[in-house]
C-alpha cells in the first residue's frame, strides 16, 4: 500500500517543524512564521543516486593527514584572508549579500584565478549560459576551464558531480534548487535545507569544495532556515551600500579560520578589485579645518583599519530633535549623547544630531566611542579637530575611558599613515612597549580630559 503524503508546518525563521499550525513558533518565538508544506513519500533511490553517499573507510584520527596542500590558493589575497588561507578541499562555503552587490562577480573572477589549475562546474538556476558568457566577457574571464549547466534539480546536479568529479563546484543560487520528492516550491525552507544537505554530502564524499550563493530576505538575513548556516562550513557575507563602490566581505562563520577577518574590494565596471590599503582609501577626500570630524581605528581580525566619523549638530526645526546614525549603532549613539549631557553638561536635547561613518564601514567595536564623542563635541562647539589626530577608547556610563585591545597595533597603523597625535585610554599606555617615531600619545582617564584636547 502506497504511503500517503504528509503535511507539515515549517517556521520560515528557524526551520522548526510542527504537525499542526501554530500562531507562534515554539522555537524562535516569532509570530505567523509557520508555512504549510506537503512532503511526498521518499522514492526508492537508484544506485546512481546513492553512489555519492557511500560511507568512506573509517580512519584513526592520528592517521588523518592535514597537510597545507589541502587548501587551494585563489590568488585573490583578500578572499584568501577571509577564508583563512585558501579554499579547503571538501568544504562548503555559503556566500550571501544583497542583490547586485557582487556575489556572482567574485565567483566568476574565482574561475579565472583557477583557469590553469582546476576544472570548475558552474551550476546556474537563474541565468542562461549566454547570460553567464556575457558577464564573463565583461569581466575578462576566459572560461576555458569552466563547465556551465543550467539545472535546478538537486539530485541531477549531485549525479553529475559524482560522475564527472570536478575540482570545484559553484551553485548560483541555492534558492533555485529543488527536489521533486518534496512537494513544495523552490526556495522554501524545506527545499533549501534538503538541497544543501544533498550537495554537502556529495562534496564531502568526493572531497570537492562547493561554493553556494544564498539570497537575503527583507531583514538582511540569509533567506531560509537558520539551520542552513549550521550545515555549511563557512558563511561569507558581502556588506556595503549599492550606491558606493567599496564592498566588504566578512566571514560570520568559518570552521577553518578566523571569523573576524574581512576583505575589502572596490567595485568597478570590469569587476571587483582588491583594496590593499583600506585605511588610506577610507581617509581619502578629507577636508581639513571642518568641525565634526574625528578619526578612529578599529580592528577587523588581524587588520587595523582607520575610519572617519562625521557628526553634524544643528538646531532642530521640529518639536522633537532628530537622531540619525549611518554606520554606527543608533542606540549606542543615544547612550553617548546621554553621557555627554549628564557628565559634561553638553545639551543636545533641542538639537538635531546626525552621525555618519565614511566609506560604508560599520563601527561595531566599543573602541569607536571616544572618536564619536569627540566628533559630537566638535560639531556642537564648531571647533575642528586636528587632521593629524586619532582617537580610540570605550566610554563608560560614568564618563570614564576604558582600555581596548591591541592598542599598539592601532598606534602603529596611525603612525604609518602620518598621524602625529593619538588620544587613547590612560590605562592602555602601559601595554604599549614601543611607540613609533613621530607620534605623541595622550592618555586620558575620562571624557572631560579628551574633550579638553579639542582646541
Amino acid at each position: 500500500m502506497a504511503t500517503k503524503s504528509k503535511t507539515v508546518y515549517v517556521c520560515n525563521e528557524c526551520g522548526f517543524e510542527s504537525v499542526k499550525w501554530l500562531g507562534q513558533c515554539p522555537e524562535c518565538r516569532a509570530w505567523n512564521t509557520l508555512e504549510e508544506h506537503l512532503i511526498a513519500p521518499a522514492a526508492k533511490a537508484s544506485p546512481r543516486q546513492t553512489a555519492a553517499f557511500q560511507i568512506t573507510a573509517a580512519k584513526n584520527l592520528s592517521q588523518v593527514s592535514a597537510l597545507s596542500e589541502q587548501r587551494f590558493k585563489t590568488g585573490i589575497s583578500e578572499l584568501d584572508r577571509v577564508l583563512g588561507g585558501g579554499i579547503v578541499k571538501g568544504s562548503v562555503v555559503l556566500i550571501s549579500g544583497d542583490p547586485g552587490i557582487g556575489k556572482s562577480t567574485i565567483l566568476l573572477q574565482l574561475c579565472e584565478a583557477f583557469r590553469d589549475s582546476l576544472n570548475i562546474l558552474y551550476v546556474s538556476g537563474e541565468e542562461s549560459a549566454v547570460q553567464i558568457k556575457l558577464r564573463a566577457d565583461r569581466l575578462n574571464v576566459s572560461g576555458e576551464n569552466v563547465t556551465v549547466i543550467t539545472e535546478t534539480d538537486t539530485l541531477a546536479v549531485s549525479e553529475y558531480i559524482t560522475a564527472n568529479k570536478p575540482d570545484l563546484v559553484i551553485i548560483d543560487s541555492i534558492q533555485t534548487m529543488h527536489i521533486d520528492e518534496i512537494a513544495s516550491s523552490a526556495g522554501s525552507v524545506v527545499q533549501v535545507r534538503e538541497s544543501t544537505s544533498i550537495l554537502l554530502k556529495a562534496g564531502k564524499s568526493l572531497n570537492i569544495p562547493i561554493f553556494i550563493v544564498g539570497h537575503v530576505n527583507k531583514g538582511g538575513e540569509i533567506a531560509g532556515p537558520k539551520v542552513l548556516e549550521h550545515i555549511v562550513d563557512t558563511v561569507l557575507y558581502f556588506e556595503g551600500e549599492r550606491n558606493q563602490s567599496y564592498r566588504i566581505l566578512r566571514a560570520i562563520k568559518n570552521r577553518f579560520g578566523s571569523t573576524n577577518e574581512i576583505g575589502v574590494f572596490e567595485m568597478r565596471e570590469n569587476g571587483l578589485f582588491e583594496v590593499d590599503n583600506p585605511s588610506a582609501i577610507m581617509l581619502s577626500g578629507r577636508i581639513s579645518e571642518v568641525s565634526g570630524g574625528a578619526i578612529t581605528c578599529m580592528i577587523e581580525g588581524t587588520r587595523p583599519i582607520l575610519s572617519e566619523v562625521q557628526a553634524l549638530v544643528t538646531t532642530t526645526g521640529f518639536g522633537n530633535p532628530r537622531r540619525m546614525a549611518n554606520g554606527f549603532d543608533y542606540n549606542r549613539l543615544n547612550m553617548l549623547l546621554a553621557i555627554l549631557e549628564k557628565r559634561q553638561g553638553l545639551y543636545f536635547s533641542n538639537l538635531d544630531t546626525y552621525l555618519n561613518v565614511v566609506g560604508g564601514i560599520h563601527l561595531t567595536e566599543p573602541a569607536a566611542d571616544l572618536a564619536v564623542c569627540m566628533a559630537l563635541v566638535s560639531g556642537l562647539r564648531d571647533i575642528p579637530i586636528s587632521e593629524k589626530c586619532i582617537a580610540f577608547g570605550e566610554v563608560g556610563l560614568s564618563g570614564e575611558i576604558r582600555a581596548v585591545q591591541r592598542a599598539e597595533a592601532r598606534v602603529a597603523e596611525a603612525a604609518r599613515l602620518g598621524f602625529t597625535e593619538c588620544i587613547l585610554p590612560k590605562a592602555t599606555l602601559k601595554h604599549i612597549t614601543k611607540t613609533p617615531a613621530g607620534i605623541t600619545l595622550i592618555g586620558v582617564k575620562n571624557i572631560k580630559e579628551a574633550i579638553d584636547t579639542i582646541r
